[in-house]
């Protein structure tokens, strides 16, 4: 197995772990940080589809107990059945787009300059949602009804756009229509799961004949460190907002956006046409 090909995967499942969580997009990372290693081929194309599988399984491991409590109680609890039904309802607005336009989104999007001012008007949004009053409805994700979960869907499909931020796009989408930080947090967390699942088996599914043993190696070395990264991305992000809120994700994404741009129009980067 080629070592440099191997270190490009490393360094990947590294962006893609601790991205995939955060308001800063991990699919506008992974753009970026493919054009710049010169791994957004095919075959890097396939590969950020599968280590995607390795982030959203540290979540599954984090709330373990909370998954497996929710299927025990689903046959005999208002409560679970609601969460369940809460999840579908969100999850149903960005498939559906998703199916419907996602072959034109990847045709004009998925290129640095788009990505990049993707990343500045979502961290002014984020900006704006922290500055102004924030009246909380909604306390714990046990709380939420199909309303509140419908209105997070549709905030939901805003990250068809590379550079929004799925992550990002729910939990301010949330702060928005009357959730606590933490439960709109815990949401995002809960959602990424039918979402990036449905969407990683989906992609795959659609480009298995770029799937070879012998891209193995690279295939796992990529997983376990999108699985570690995430794992540690996620119990931060718990950690962080318990006592901060988004600015600092905010004023990351506007300065990451404008490196993008100023490299790109100064011609100091080669990054992708577009």
């Amino acid at each position: 197995m080629d070592t440099l090909l191997l270190l490009k995967a490393f360094i990947l499942g590294i962006v893609e772990g601790l991205t995939e969580f955060l308001p800063i997009s991990s699919t506008g990372h992974l753009i970026l940080a493919g054009d710049l290693l010169n791994f957004n081929d095919e075959k890097g194309k396939v590969f950020e589809i599968v280590i995607q599988l390795g982030a959203i399984l540290a979540v599954c491991w984090e709330y373990r107990h909370k998954l497996a409590e929710v299927i025990i109680q689903l046959p005999r609890q208002e409560e679970a059945r609601r969460f369940v039904f809460n999840l579908l309802i969100a999850f149903l607005p960005a498939a559906v787009l998703g199916l419907l336009f996602i072959k034109k989104i990847k045709l004009y999007l998925f290129k640095p300059v788009p990505v990049a001012l993707a990343f500045i008007v979502g961290g002014v949004l984020i900006l704006w949602a922290e500055r102004r009053q924030h009246r909380i409805s909604v306390e714990r994700v046990e709380d939420m009804t199909w309303r509140d979960a419908l209105k997070i869907g549709c905030a939901q499909a805003l990250s068809l756009i590379p550079g929004t931020s799925r992550s990002g796009a729910t939990i301010i989408g949330g702060l928005f229509f009357g959730l606590s930080r933490k439960a709109a947090t815990e949401f995002s967390f809960f959602l990424a799961i039918p979402t990036m699942f449905a969407a990683t088996f989906y992609d795959v599914f659609k480009h298995r004949d770029a799937l070879h043993f012998d891209d193995l190696g690279m295939f796992a070395v990529g997983f376990v460190t999108a699985f570690v990264s995430a794992f540690l991305a996620v119990r931060g992000l718990l950690r962080y907002i318990s006592r901060h809120d988004f600015s600092l994700f905010a004023w990351y994404r506007i300065a990451f956006g404008l490196v993008v741009l100023v490299t790109a129009y100064g011609g100091w980067v080669e990054w992708s046409a577009g």
